[in-house]
């Protein structure tokens, strides 16, 4: 059985894939009430799973009448995707869960095949990088970006 986390995301994803402009307004207390939760749930499945990394903005406005507004970036070309990845996204350091993110979005996109994705993982896991966190970081950044850029311009 799922949790109500993954309820409640699978819900989002789908309003988001049913919206003609790719985003979605919510307000955080009625989503929660429809899902008999408390608000902090919204909150947290917001905050963890609908993040830059993963391919979604969100927006929100605090107070009455007040939304959150959650919008999937679509990828227009494959130069700006790797400016994006490799300068704001990834930079000089990255963890394995960031990183294992951004190669799960690439993968939904469709830019990565399975094999690709999992090779990604394996090559960036602690796993392999058994080293001190804060070089292990910077060794991942490092292979995830030229990976990255290898494989989309092919």
């Amino acid at each position: 059985m799922r949790n109500i986390s993954d309820v409640i995301e699978q819900y989002l994803k789908r309003i988001l894939q049913e919206s003609p402009d790719g985003s979605v307004e919510i307000q955080r207390s009625e989503l929660a009430e429809s899902f008999q939760c408390v608000p902090s749930q919204i909150n947290y499945v917001i905050n963890t799973r609908f993040t830059m990394e993963k391919g979604y903005v969100v927006e929100s406005k605090r107070g009455g009448g007040g939304y959150i507004r959650i919008r999937k970036v679509q990828i227009v070309n494959k130069s700006k995707l790797q400016e994006l990845l490799t300068q704001e996204l990834i930079g000089e350091s990255i963890t394995q869960a960031v990183g294992y993110a951004i190669i799960e979005r690439l993968y939904e996109e469709g830019l990565i095949n399975a094999r690709e994705a999992a090779l990604m993982k394996v090559a960036t896991s602690r796993d392999v990088l058994q080293v001190e966190s804060l070089l292990r970081d910077r060794l991942r950044a490092n292979i995830l970006k030229n990976m990255i850029t290898t494989i989309l311009f092919r």
